[in-house]
């Protein structure tokens, strides 16, 4: 894409109030965004029987000049764009209505994978909170490394998602209320320098010359929530913005989770009542989430298929695995008697194979595969 095409862009997708389905209808009018831009004001208010002042002469070129700086901003400071008729554009983010058309990125991360997760939480977290956010993630990143968790760099729960997934060494998307010129908070600044080093993204659809408002962080909430496929909401009080993102996840379609906490704790009581009220589903580890996301036949057949092109047993145990795959689930005595091993012999191999997560101990000396 030239220069050119892309200072247009810019200026199109920062029109005030302007999103996906706004920008298709009026690019659908006028044909292409530099076209709504070099019209005159007198054609682009017939075209579109409007009379916002966007239409203006003098706010279009107001518009062109502020893209002419964020493009230079962009150039000197290697930033990546990502415009919502590219291909690469996150695929998420093209089903909620008020999706912003440009995001502006340092790092790389992709935005279409196949497991995208949001964890947020108060920015007062508690020691359970935290711990929560890490044992969730390590246990995520174990299951699934391919795993990507996005949150918005805030104090609590948010920096501890992020801390996490740096510390097991999962991906994580930081979404920004601000432009790329600076962190906020500034005390995160090293935590953001950090998630672009280890194949993380830092993502904003804010202009670096856009001022900072309190309201830009309840916008942010709207791409946290729908660039996942479900929202974790870790630790919350009666009220704020992660009850927010929780009910925008919603209106999205996507999976709102949350962890209950003790009765009576003031950051556990707005968790608590979204279970109660069914917003939510009641998560406790990242494997309630893997199977409430279905996301664990995935998991099963990708253990299989690595099982299959990747062989790493000995003669025993490929012999219990090879039964295994024929019976289903087998009683110990069934193995040792068709195997014709002693009991005593069997069950190392099968302590063996269970830890390494080939097959299932299941109640009354059963087995099965994974």
């Amino acid at each position: 894409m030239s220069s050119d095409e892309l200072r247009y862009r810019i200026a199109f997708a920062s029109i005030r109030g302007m999103g996906v389905s706004l920008a298709r209808q009026l690019l659908e009018v006028t044909g292409s965004e530099r076209a709504f831009f070099e019209m005159s004001e007198q054609s682009l208010r017939g075209l579109t029987q409007g009379h916002s002042k966007v239409y203006g002469d003098s706010y279009r070129r107001q518009q062109l000049e502020r893209a002419d700086r964020e493009l230079e901003f962009i150039v000197r400071n290697n930033i990546t764009t990502s415009y919502f008729a590219d291909e690469g554009y996150p695929r998420r983010l093209l089903e909620a209505d008020d999706a912003p058309c440009m995001l502006y990125c340092r790092g790389d991360c992709d935005l279409n994978g196949s497991h995208i997760v949001s964890v947020v939480g108060t920015r007062h977290a508690t020691q359970y909170g935290v711990n929560f956010c890490d044992t969730f993630v390590r246990d995520l990143a174990a299951a699934l490394p391919d795993a990507v968790v996005v949150s918005g760099l805030a104090y609590g729960i948010d920096i501890a998602a992020h801390r996490a997934c740096l510390k097991h060494g999962l991906s994580t998307v930081a979404v920004m209320a601000r432009g790329l010129n600076g962190i906020y908070p500034a005390m995160h600044r090293s935590d953001a320098v950090r998630i672009v080093q280890n194949h993380g993204l830092v993502v904003t659809d804010y202009l670096s010359s856009d001022e900072i408002h309190r309201s830009n962080f309840l916008a942010r909430n709207r791409i946290i929530a729908a660039l996942s496929d479900c929202t974790v909401i870790v630790e919350s009080a009666d009220h704020g913005g992660s009850l927010v993102t929780a009910s925008l996840a919603q209106s999205y379609n996507r999976d709102v989770m949350a962890v209950p906490g003790r009765v009576g704790d003031e950051f556990s009581r707005g968790c608590n009542r979204i279970i109660r009220t069914s917003l939510a589903m009641a998560i406790t580890c990242a494997d309630e989430l893997i199977e409430a996301m279905g996301w664990d036949t995935e998991r099963k057949a990708q253990r299989a298929q690595q099982l299959e092109i990747f062989p790493t047993l000995n003669k025993d145990e490929q012999a219990v695995v090879d039964l295994l795959k024929q019976q289903g689930d087998v009683h110990i005595n069934t193995l040792a008697t068709s195997l014709g091993v002693p009991i005593y012999r069997l069950m190392s191999t099968l302590v063996e194979l269970d830890c390494r997560g080939v097959i299932l101990t299941m109640p009354g000396c059963r087995y099965c595969m994974r």
